[in-house]
């Protein structure tokens, strides 16, 4: 009796699958074209590594980077104008009673760039500097009072603004001023961003243009540091970059980019590196779709049309495996993969067989 339940139990076992994290080695290898399948499994070496290190590059275009400052002093649509007028007459045309002097206080520059200027009339103030509108302004009176002195201060207006959206210190629209040309100060005057500097995006909508940077590109490359222009549209966020892990690591979530550059390596430690108990070091995996261009590259091929499954193997047991997985860049949409060991699986067997084994006993003491 003892003897068939046992053999009941162990041929139980044998036919059911047992628990496990996901596929192992040899199954994944059965899903590659060179099998029937629709995946092209790669070994990572040094060629593999430099092939796909080419990552989607962000940045401005030379319309941005060519655009020169906005003149500080230039009037737009919008402004604010303070105006003071001396006359060389006691009882002047603009004046009170008894004074020479005039002053027409938070004088708005209209929509189509124009100001009203008693006994001068309509004169269009925007696209000219402060000085140039007061030498208009001095010639239409001259021939109504004689001599008179001009003085034109423009006041910080809405003529020429930016918003400000996302990670910011304070969100809002902003005029372009002085201080605050450049796309760096313009950040600075509104509180700077908010979050980890790494993983800070800036991105730009001018019109139909848009623009996307790091942030710490803007300051390691001055270039990128452009004049901003009226009706920029200026968003800050942090990266959304995530990369997925599976199998026998100390975690398995989906994950964020910390840096603004990741190996493989550095994504095996974000998640609590490889599980010491279970998991496979020749068996490391990278799934990716990749584009055309990267696919024929990295087969040496030219005839392959449209996105390719591929499957990136590391082994970290390899003289030289460490290296090549520092060196291999994990992109938006992966997902890294850890077999387990084989000794796993038959261990998981054993400990079935000796549980059923167990059982058997107990079954065949009660039967007896």
């Amino acid at each position: 009796m003892r003897a068939v339940v046992l053999l009941a139990l162990v041929t139980s076992v044998a036919a059911c699958g047992l628990p496990r994290s996901g596929p192992n080695k040899r199954e994944i290898f059965e899903g590659s074209v060179q099998k029937q399948g629709d995946a092209f499994i790669v070994s990572v070496n040094d060629r593999v590594t430099r092939a796909t290190s080419l990552v989607p590059a962000i940045g401005f275009s030379n319309q941005f980077k060519r655009a020169g400052k906005l003149g500080s002093d230039t009037i737009r649509p919008g402004d604010t104008l303070d105006l003071t007028i001396y006359e060389n007459v006691d009882d002047g045309l603009l004046a009170g009673q008894g004074t020479n002097v005039s002053v027409l206080e938070e004088v708005q520059v209209d929509g189509a760039g124009f100001i009203f200027i008693p006994y001068a009339g309509r004169l269009r103030a925007a696209g000219n500097t402060p000085e140039r509108l007061r030498q208009i302004i001095t010639e239409k009176l001259d021939a109504q009072t004689p001599d008179p002195q001009v003085v034109v201060r423009r006041l910080a207006g809405d003529g020429a603004t930016v918003s400000l959206v996302g990670a910011v210190g304070g969100q809002g629209v902003y005029p372009i001023e002085r201080p605050n040309r450049t796309l760096s100060t313009m950040l600075a005057t509104a509180g700077g961003v908010a979050i980890e500097p790494e993983i800070a995006r800036i991105t730009i909508i001018r019109g139909s243009q848009r623009g996307e940077i790091w942030f710490q590109d803007l300051y390691d490359h001055p270039e990128l540091d452009i004049a901003l222009r009226d009706g920029d549209r200026i968003l800050v966020e942090a990266d959304s970059r995530a990369f997925t892990a599976l199998g026998a690591t100390g975690a398995q979530s989906r994950v964020k980019f910390e840096t603004k550059t990741l190996s493989a390596i550095e994504a095996i430690a974000q998640v609590g590196g490889l599980s010491t108990n279970l998991a496979d070091p020749t068996g490391v995996f990278v799934l990716r779709n990749e584009p055309e261009e990267i696919a024929n590259l990295v087969l040496g091929r030219d005839d392959l049309i449209g996105a390719q499954r591929f499957a990136y193997v590391l082994d970290l047991t390899e003289p030289n495996g460490m290296f090549l997985a520092r060196d291999f860049a994990i992109r938006d949409g992966d997902t890294v993969y850890v077999t387990e060991a084989p000794f796993v699986q038959w261990q998981k067997t054993l400990s079935a067989i000796t549980g059923a084994a167990g059982s058997a006993n107990s079954l065949a003491s009660l039967a007896e």
